[in-house]
Formats: C-alpha cells, structure tokens, sequence
C-alpha cells in the first residue's frame, strides 16, 4: 500500500502533497477493515485553502470541510485561519450539517466580533435555521428562531445584501407561522370550539396581517362570529375584508354568507376574483439562492465566491 501511495505523488514536490491515505488496519489482516483518515503533512497555508476552495466548488463538502479545518490547524493565527472558518460552515450549510453551520458561525462571531465579516455569520446562521422550518402541521419552533435571526441581520446590518435577502425570507417567515395559526384556528372551529378558533384568526390579522392568509382569516372570523350570534362583528370583519380585498374569492365567499343572514355587505365582490389569496408563498430552500462567504462572485450563479474575505 505505501508504494501505491509513492507512486501516487511521484513527480510532484513533496511540499504540494496533499494528503496521505492511511488504512488503520495492516494490509491482509483479517476481519473488518476501519474506515480510512486523512493524515496531513505540513503545506503552505495557500495550498491547503485553494484546496478546500477546489473541493467546495465540486461539492465535496465533507473534504471541504477537512482541508478548512486543517488551515485552522497549522496555521491558527493567520488571515487563512479566520477565512476558514466561514468557509467550514459555508460547506456545513451546502452539506445539510445546520447544527455544525450554526456552530461555525458563533465561533466566528466569538471570535472577530467586529471584522466586516461578521455580517455574514449572521446571515448564515439566520439561513441555517429558515431552512429547517417543518410544515404548518409540525412545531414551529425552528420558524420563530429563523424570524428573530433574520431580524437580527435586518437590524444590525440593514443597507446590506444580506439585509435585502433577510427581508424577503422574512415575509415568507411570516407566512408559515400565519398559515400555523390558520390550521390551528380551522381545528378548533371544525370541532366546535368557536372562541379559540376566533383567536386565532384575529392573532393572524394583528400580527401578520399582510400575509397571503389574511383574506380566509377574515372570511373565518365572519364564519365563526355568525356561528355564535354576533352578526355586528361578523359584518364588521366582512366589510374590512371587501374593502381590502374586493376581487378575493374569499370576499365572494364571506358576501354570500352575510346575504344568507340577511347582513347585505355595502361592496359587491370585483368579478375578477378568482384565487382565494392575491398572494402565494412557499417557502423556497434553494441552496443556489443563497448568499456565499464574500469574496469573488460566481458569475455563472451570481453567488458570492470563497476567495478575497
């Protein structure tokens, strides 16, 4: 095996090795062989990074990863050195590895609190934790961390590309955690438990009223006030929601149902209104729309490279 490894690295000097593959277990011993570790040998530190930099672009995150931390290593007061460590949890981040990418991030932000840099560990953090926001039907609790994160980049940095980025996630943000409370509120109203149900429809209109679920949030309440007898509210909340949304299928809806209580809303529905929402959100997690390290933009993606932080 070591002649096989020789044979790999003749003609290059021994300065530019890269790494050495070393099978823990003799060559012909019996039973189950451990997996290999990477061994390294002393290299200059530019070696090391550009290596890092190579395995990132072909998406080998995990030998990213390797040779980043190994820059850290060797050369652990270095300008390299703080590079590296956005970068190990740029790769954490593209391999999925959110927990590992948080971490990379606070150590950074630990460490050079004010280097320029810093921006971006906030932001990868923030991104870290929007990616892993479940369904409206699980525990929102990644949700409410990914939005105070995403303010936080917002706050401290707000004339930033990160900042405009946050922003937009932001509202998605508040999209999920208004659709949470659109699935809770429709439970209880299908089970009869119309008060609880009022108060989550009324939580999405004061706190995330300029989500795409505004509109059904208002129908709903008409639908749950007139259940209980208040007609008042139920023409009240029917009218907010002609006025604001007059081509809304929801507001077709809610005229309907008001006509039937003989609660004739002062505005007729626009006859173009075909969707129950003006607008529709998903929540996007595509990793190429993501803001890379600073450094050289990609121009082929328009994301920013892993060199010159």
């Amino acid at each position: 095996m070591r002649e096989s490894v020789l044979r790999i690295f003749q003609g290059r000097p021994a300065v530019t090795i890269a790494a050495v593959l070393v099978a823990a277990s003799v060559a012909g011993c019996a039973g189950k062989a451990k997996k290999p570790t990477l061994v390294y040998e002393e290299r200059p530190v530019e070696l090391l990074y550009s290596t890092g930099a190579d395995r990132l672009d072909r998406g080998n995150w995990n030998e990213a990863v390797d040779y980043f931390r190994e820059v850290e290593r060797q050369h652990p007061y270095s300008e390299w050195s703080r590079r590296s460590i956005l970068m190990t949890g740029y790769a954490h981040y593209m391999g999925n590895q959110y927990a590992e990418a948080i971490g990379d991030a606070d150590r950074f932000i630990s460490l050079y609190p004010g280097n320029p840099s810093a921006q971006y560990a906030f932001y990868l953090k923030a991104i870290c934790y929007f990616e892993q926001i479940v369904d409206v039907n699980r525990d929102q609790a990644a949700t409410e961390q990914a939005l105070a994160a995403l303010r936080d980049v917002v706050q401290r940095y707000p004339n930033t590309e990160y900042a405009t980025d946050a922003r937009l996630k932001i509202d998605m943000v508040n999209d999920q955690l208004a659709g949470k409370e659109m699935a809770i509120g429709r439970w209880y109203l299908k089970n009869g438990q119309t008060l609880a149900a009022i108060g989550r429809f009324k939580a999405v209109i004061e706190r995330h009223q300029t989500t795409s679920h505004t509109p059904e949030a208002l129908f709903r309440l008409v639908e749950a006030y007139l259940t209980i007898g208040l007609n008042e509210e139920a023409k009240r909340n029917g009218a907010v929601l002609g006025y604001n949304f007059p081509g809304d299928r929801w507001y077709v809806d809610a005229y309907r149902l008001l006509n039937d209580n003989g609660l004739r809303p002062a505005v007729e529905p626009l006859k173009a209104g075909a969707k129950r929402n003006a607008l529709e959100r998903i929540l996007s997690k595509d990793k190429e729309a993501t803001l890379a390290p600073p450094g050289e933009r990609k121009a082929k993606k328009g994301l920013l490279g892993p060199l010159g932080m």
